[in-house]
């Protein structure tokens, strides 16, 4: 095997500083994910490892990148796990690039994963930075990081989430057509967003806070009671007309979340539908629920999350209700933009990450130019050949690959090949 499989000493020469290193990744069986070969998560972990699988567990995540939560090992040259990627990287910090390693010192600043979603994720946000320190200080054992957590979601299959709050004229029409959320939060609450303008930016913001913490915080029973007759309402009202999406999707929720204040909730949100190849991302304090499908994710390099509904995790209502932004509008969906011939960017407004997508029809070659910064590789179909200028090596669906900063790539197909390149996002390494 010629990429690098074993780990060489801090002092060698430029260009053994950047051979690609072979990893071997952390996968999760949280119980919303899909199960055995089903799962993407599943078939790319199976490649990728030389462990037993067992096919009758969820696969739901793939781990890529230093988190301790979910380290990568480097390949060693027998195949097995090696040291971690992080502490090569504590051996190795030049293979991060000058401006990374002054920034975020000597670690990644992204972490990517492949998600296989079965059934809804829960009602979550991630904290800022300011708040991300306090919760971590305060309960280390909750909040396991003191960073923010950032997203990007790129559409590998169909892809289905609720993301961020519907614009203002959207959210009246909920209130006047779902009558169960006036009962839960009072007349007087609910009709403020009636009384206001979209162009008067804090009471809007203010009114949703109001009715939104409200609806949150109800009690159990009081949950429950609600949630059945709406239930029952939209039951009987699709023997007359064609239920909403929506409507059929909180009734699809109810199913799996019976008596769960998130089943209401989702009125609130956006429901959008990502076709293959089309991403959205979410900054700091935005709520969100991926529902079902396939995606590559990336993030800053943290797993704090904050919980409201929709799952049978601790949740933090209080928390959630008082740190997101309430922020409304449909996300930005982005389309990627071809930065070179069969290499699609995804650029969101992040420092830590960007992701690339390589689709190389049989027999075609490409480039990847040498950035100033570190990347990971991960294939996920076909076969070809991958070379820099100190190595080169076939690979396959399953790979994945730590790239030093400064590293030419040059690839070239013996089968339609489709491989996605996560690393620190353009804007950062190339601004003055």
């Amino acid at each position: 095997m010629e990429i690098a499989t074993v780990v060489k000493a801090n002092g060698g020469c430029e260009a053994d500083r950047r051979w690609l290193r072979r990893l071997k990744c952390s996968v999760k069986d949280y119980d919303w994910g899909k199960i055995g070969s089903d799962s993407l998560v599943y078939r790319v972990y199976a490649a990728n490892s030389d462990d037993q699988i067992d096919s009758t567990r969820p696969y739901a995540e793939l781990w890529m990148g230093t988190h301790e939560s979910g380290p990568s090992y480097l390949e060693d040259a027998d195949g097995s796990n090696g040291v971690t990627l992080r502490s090569w990287i504590a051996e190795n910090p030049k293979s991060l690039g000058d401006r990374v390693l002054e920034k975020w010192g000597c670690d990644l600043p992204f972490l990517f994963k492949v998600l296989s979603v079965a059934r809804p994720l829960s009602i979550q946000a991630h904290p800022d930075k300011n708040l991300a320190k306090k919760m971590h200080k305060a309960h280390p054992n909750l909040y396991k990081d003191d960073n923010h957590k950032p997203e990007m979601a790129l559409a590998y299959t169909q892809f289905e989430a609720l993301c961020g709050f519907i614009p203002l004229q959207e959210l009246k029409s909920v209130i006047r057509a779902i009558p169960e959320i006036e009962e839960l939060v009072g007349n007087e609450e609910a009709n403020q967003v009636f009384c206001i303008s979209e162009h008067d930016e804090e009471k809007v913001k203010s009114a949703v806070r109001t009715i939104f913490t409200l609806l949150m915080s109800a009690g159990p029973d009081t949950t429950k009671q609600i949630v059945f007759k709406l239930k029952r309402r939209l039951h009987m009202e699709s023997q007359e007309r064609q239920l909403t999406d929506k409507e059929r999707l909180v009734l699809k929720l109810e199913k799996q979340y019976p008596d769960d204040i998130g089943v209401i909730s989702a009125f609130f949100f956006n429901y959008v539908k990502l076709n293959p190849g089309e991403a959205l991302y979410l900054g700091a304090n935005e709520p969100h629920a991926y529902l079902f499908g396939e995606c590559l994710e990336v993030m800053a390099t943290s797993d704090n999350v904050v919980r409201a509904g929709l799952t049978n995790k601790p949740l933090d209502i209080q928390t959630l209700c008082s740190m997101l932004s309430y922020k409304l509008g449909f996300p930005e969906i982005l389309k990627g933009s071809r930065i070179r011939p069969y290499i699609t960017r995804y650029l969101p407004p992040f420092e830590e990450f960007e992701v690339d997508l390589c689709d190389l029809p049989c027999g075609a070659s490409t480039v990847f130019p040498s950035v100033p910064g570190p990347s990971l590789l991960l294939v996920l179909q076909g076969e070809g050949r991958m070379s820099t200028d100190a190595s080169a090596d076939e690979i396959s669906m399953g790979d994945v690959l730590f790239v030093p900063a400064d590293t030419e790539i040059h690839l070239k197909s013996s089968s339609d090949l489709k491989l996605y390149r996560a690393g620190v996002n353009s804007r950062f390494l190339y601004s003055l």
